[in-house]
Parts: C-alpha cells; structure tokens; sequence
C-alpha cells in the first residue's frame, strides 16, 4: 500500500481512484465494510482504491479537553488499512485553518484534482467541509458538477451473524446497534475485551517504546516490559490480562499484561506492564526488550486490579495468572488451528 503523509507526495497522474475518507479509529467491522465496497467499486471502475484520512484526530483539534481516546495510533491505523487491500493512504494534516475548508474546496482541492477522483465510496452518515456543511446531498450534487459518483454504505450492525460468534455476555452479545469507535471504547473501559474483538474483527492493540519502571516485576521473579506513556492505543480498564506481546523482529511473546497503579504498593500512575510467561532468558542471553517498540495484544480478561495485603499474596495471585494465561491462549491457538 502506498502511504503518503501530505498531498504534496501523491504521484502527479495518479488515479483515476474511488476515494473513501474519514477518521477510521480502530479501523473495525463497520469501516471495513466500507473499504470492501471501495475494493469492489475499484475493480468495477478499473480504478485506485484510495483511503482519505486524517491526522491528528478533528477532535484532537476541535476539543483537545474532551476528546475520546483513541482505539489506535496512525501507524496501527495505516497496517490496518493495509491488511484490507487498499491500494494507498492519504493522510492530510488537520488543523483548525483547514477545517474551514468549503465542502467543494476539499472535494475539488484534495480529491478529484490530485487523485482524479471518479467515485467516493462513503458511510451513511459523512459529513465534511465548513461547519461539517458537506452533507449527503451536497456531495452528491458536487459529484453531478465534477464528474464523480458516490456509493453509500448503510451502516453495520455491532452484532456477528450468529450469536454463537459472539463471547459470552460481552457487549457485542447484548444488544444490536451500529458497529462504531464509540462503541469498541465502551467496550475497552468496561475491560470487555472480548466484545472489542467482535467488533474490530481482531484483538485489541497497543504500541509503544519498553522502558525502564520500578523493577517491582523482576523483584517479585515476574519482570514485566513496561509501556512508555506516549504508547498509542486505547488503555482499556485496569486488570490483568490474557495477551501477545510482538517484538521489533515480529516475534509473538505470550504474556501476562497488567493494566493499572500497582494498588499493593499505593501507585497512583496508571501504567501498561506486560510480562512474557516463559521466557527465554536462561536460553537466549540477549533477550532484551528495554528500547524497543513493541506492540501488546489483549486476548481475554483474567480480573479486575486488586490491592493485596502483603507480597506473598500477590505472588501467589500472579503465579495463578500465569497458568491461566497460558491455558487461555493455548485454548486460543487451538482454536486459531
């Protein structure tokens, strides 16, 4: 997939293309079927299938108080993008001066100049432009005036086909409603990481750089790879977890992730710590995880974050985390198989 960062880095001639745009946080179920009618809408055109996205998040811009955390960073954005068979992202700069841009200004400037754009390929509910002017219809008609058709994708159902597809009592189970960003964050802060899986159609991820904590982890004989708190994704409710963890060679590590303050000795800062179950440090002299980027993958919740009375209990509970992690994602293997 061709990745550019600006408009000044598309191809002079490129296209013609089918264009999708929007935010795409979490790149889940509901947008992938969107980018499956733009690689169908592609072929039938013998076009470019191109996604239109932006960076930083409008909200981040708009709202840099209120904003929702997002479900992932741009990179995991543009690997998921990526793993869907579109041809290239486009990621524009979002700032307050370029929300100002009319509907037309954009549709013209950024889309069917650049990208010779032929057809856009977007949700029910778009909006773009001025004021968030740019409407249905309004594209539509500009579509009439410069000489692109735009296919609408209704909007996809949270839940899976069969509820047999769905995890027990997760969000995903409970109710019917529209596979949406807002939905896989409730789901993250309520720890149903399961019902997050439903929606994105994959684990839940975080990336960051490993650096150095308190070394409480080593301490107790369970050292942990700490996340940086610039890493990108979505921090879902603190408890401990069923997880991957995947190095900078792409090696997947099973682990045990804890996400919280470390409530037994009084931490108030929320940190992201994942300890690789089996390691191979008696076999392998160089494993070292400290500067690398790593990403963490949640599979299933084990429980909630507790504040234990004295280190021998704690040990004890960890210890019993480790064997149900490496029951869950054997399970999970063999399932996979």
């Amino acid at each position: 997939m061709i990745r550019w960062r600006s408009l000044d880095e598309v191809t002079p001639g490129f296209g013609p293309s089918v264009v999708s745009i929007g935010n795409f946080d979490g790149v889940h179920r509901g947008h992938q079927e969107v980018f499956t009618r733009l690689l169908d809408t592609a072929r039938e055109r013998h076009a470019q299938s191109v996604v239109v996205t932006f960076d930083p998040h409008p909200a981040l811009v708009h709202r840099p108080e209120y904003h929702p955390g997002l479900i992932m960073g741009l990179e995991d954005k543009l690997d998921a993008l990526e793993e869907t068979g579109v041809d290239a992202a486009l990621v524009l700069p979002y700032s307050l001066e370029f929300s100002e841009l009319t509907p037309e200004e954009f549709l013209v400037d950024y889309l069917v100049r650049p990208l010779r754009a032929v057809s856009l390929v977007l949700g029910s509910d778009v909006r773009l432009g001025r004021n968030n002017s740019g409407d249905l219809a309004a594209i539509t008609e500009l579509g009439h005036e410069y000489g692109f058709d735009v296919v609408v994708v209704e909007d996809v159902p949270g839940t899976p086909a069969s509820d047999d597809d769905a995890p027990s009592g997760s969000a995903a189970r409970r109710e019917e409603r529209r596979c949406s960003s807002t939905w896989v964050r409730s789901c993250l802060e309520a720890g149903d990481i399961e019902g997050a899986a439903q929606l994105l159609g994959r684990p839940h991820r975080m990336r960051g750089e490993v650096v150095h904590g308190a070394a409480r982890g080593r301490q107790l004989g369970f050292p942990t790879a700490n996340l940086a708190p610039e890493a990108t994704g979505f921090i879902p409710a603190d408890g401990v977890y069923a997880g991957w963890l995947v190095d900078q060679d792409g090696t997947r590590w099973p682990t045990a992730i804890s996400v919280g303050s470390n409530p037994t000795f009084d931490g108030v800062t929320r940190q992201v710590e994942a300890h690789v179950i089996d390691r191979p440090d008696e076999a392998v002299e160089d494993f070292d995880l400290y500067d690398q980027t790593v990403v963490v993958e949640f599979v299933e919740r084990l429980r909630g974050m507790v504040a234990y009375r004295g280190i021998d209990a704690l040990v004890a509970q960890m210890k019993d985390d480790v064997n149900r992690t490496r029951d869950i994602l054997r399970a999970h293997s063999r399932a996979a198989d």
